[in-house]
C-alpha cells in the first residue's frame, strides 16, 4: 500500500532535505559550508549583482551570517570542494559529482551552438591552440588568451572567437574553471590541476552508472519529489532518470507515495528527515535550488513564481530580483532587493504577501530577517521604497 504523505509534512520534507531547520547564527567553519554542499550538490552562478551573487546565497539561506572567504576557498583553492560545470544550468558542483558529470561534456560535444560550429568549421587549429595556451601557462581568463580578438555579435554577447574556444573546451569538459576573478570572468584550466587528484583519477562510469548516482543525489536533496523534478534538478534526461528512479526505488532508497495536492505520483528518499515541525525565517535568492524547479515550487509550495529579470519593466508584476521569504513551512511574503552599496542601504522595492500568510507576524519576522541580511552584506540601513500589499506596514516596522 502507497504510503500519503500530507502537503504540509512534504513541505517540512522538502525543506529539511535542502538544509533547512538548523539553527542559524552561530560561527560557521568549513564543516558547515561542507555539509551544505554534500546536501544540496550544487550553487547555480549567475552574474546579476544588484544585491550579492546568486551562488553566496544558498548557504547564507541555510547557516546565516558566515564568511563567503570560506566559499570562494572551497572553489578556489585546493582541495577543492566544489567546481564549476553544468548541473541544473551552470553551477558550483560538488566535486564528488564530478565522475558522474563526464558524460554531459560528451553530449555537449555533440550539440555546439552556431557561432562555434562556424568556428570549428574556419579555423579547427584554434581550439588546438587555445588548448595548448592554457596547458602551458593556466590558469587564464579569455583576455589573457594571445590571439587576434576578432569578435561575432550576438544578441546576448559579444565574444572573440578565443573566447567562443575556450567556453567550447569548457563546455565539453576539456578544460575546467580554477575560479573567477573580481571582474567574474572564468579562470579556465586543466581538469587535473582543478579537480582534486583522487577525483580526477576515478575511472569514468557507465552511462547508467552516472545517471544512477545523478539521481540518487538528486533524490536526497530534494527529499520528496516527482519524476519530473528528479530530472530537473540536475537537467537529466527524462526519460534515462526515470529508469534511474525505477532502479533506486528496486533498491529500496526510493519509495512511492501519494502527495495530498499533488496531481502527479510522488516518490520519497527513503532515509528523508520527516520533521513534524521547522522554525525557519530566511531569504532564498531566485537560483536556490530550493525554488529554481518553478514547478515543484508551485506543486509543493503553491508559489508561482517568475524572476522579473527577464521580463521588460512594464510587464514586471512584483519586481526585477525577487527574494522569497521561507517562514516555518510555508513561503509567507516575496520581495525585491537591491544593495545601494554606495548609500550603504538594503532597498526593498517592493514587498507582498503570499496568500495564507498573516501580516502582523510576517512583517515583524520579515523585518527582522531583512536587518540580518544587510548585516551580513555590511550594509548599514534597511530602506522599504517600494510598492507591494506588503510594503506600507514593513515600513512602518522600521
Amino acid at each position: 500500500m502507497v504510503a500519503v504523505v500530507g502537503a504540509a509534512q512534504a513541505r517540512r520534507i522538502a525543506l529539511a532535505a535542502q538544509g533547512f531547520g538548523r539553527e542559524r547564527g552561530r560561527t560557521v567553519t568549513m564543516r558547515q559550508v561542507q555539509r551544505v554542499i554534500s546536501q544540496v550538490a550544487q550553487f547555480q552562478v549567475d552574474s546579476v549583482n544588484v544585491c550579492v551573487r546568486a551562488h553566496y546565497m544558498p548557504l547564507y539561506a541555510r547557516l546565516g551570517d558566515y564568511d563567503r572567504a570560506l566559499l570562494d576557498r572551497a572553489v578556489n583553492a585546493k582541495p577543492r570542494r566544489v567546481y564549476e560545470f553544468w548541473g541544473h544550468a551552470a553551477s558550483l558542483i560538488d566535486v564528488e559529482l564530478a565522475p558522474a558529470f563526464r558524460f554531459r561534456g560528451e553530449e555537449h560535444r555533440q550539440r555546439p551552438w552556431s557561432m562555434m560550429r562556424e568556428v570549428l568549421a574556419s579555423k579547427p587549429e584554434l581550439v588546438d591552440k587555445v588548448y595548448a595556451q592554457v596547458a602551458a601557462r593556466g590558469p587564464l581568463t579569455a583576455r589573457e588568451i594571445e590571439h587576434e580578438q576578432e569578435r561575432a555579435k550576438g544578441p546576448w554577447w559579444d565574444w572573440s572567437e578565443a573566447k567562443s574556444a575556450l567556453e567550447w573546451l569548457f563546455y565539453i569538459g576539456e578544460l575546467s574553471s580554477a575560479g573567477r576573478n573580481s571582474q567574474f570572468e572564468r579562470r579556465f584550466d586543466l581538469p587535473e590541476r582543478v579537480l582534486p587528484a583522487a577525483i580526477h583519477g576515478t575511472p569514468t562510469p557507465t552511462d547508467d552508472e552516472a545517471r544512477i548516482e545523478l539521481a540518487r543525489r538528486a533524490a536526497a536533496a530534494l527529499g520528496v519529489f516527482n519524476e519530473a523534478g528528479l530530472a530537473e534538478y540536475f537537467y537529466t534526461d527524462r526519460r534515462k532518470t526515470g529508469e534511474a528512479l525505477a532502479y533506486l526505488i528496486a533498491t529500496g532508497e526510493v519509495e512511492p507515495v501519494s502527495v495530498r495536492g499533488w496531481s502527479r505520483p510522488g516518490y520519497l528518499w527513503s532515509a528523508a528527515a520527516r520533521p513534524r515541525k521547522l522554525e525557519v525565517d530566511t531569504l532564498v535568492s531566485p537560483f536556490d535550488s530550493l525554488v529554481f524547479d518553478r514547478a515543484r515550487l508551485l506543486e509543493t509550495f503553491g508559489v508561482h513564481y517568475r524572476i522579473g529579470l527577464y521580463t521588460p519593466k512594464a510587464e514586471r508584476v512584483h519586481g526585477y530580483y525577487v527574494y522569497l521569504f521561507v517562514m516555518d513551512d510555508r513561503i509567507a511574503a516575496r520581495v525585491d532587493l537591491k544593495a545601494d552599496r554606495k548609500a550603504s542601504r538594503l532597498l526593498v522595492q517592493s514587498a507582498w504577501l503570499e496568500q495564507g500568510s498573516g501580516e502582523t507576524e510576517t512583517v515583524h519576522r520579515l523585518g527582522d530577517e531583512l536587518r540580518r541580511l544587510a548585516d551580513w552584506l555590511g550594509l548599514a540601513d534597511v530602506s522599504v521604497t517600494g510598492v507591494g500589499d506588503l510594503a506600507s506596514a514593513l515600513a512602518a516596522s522600521y
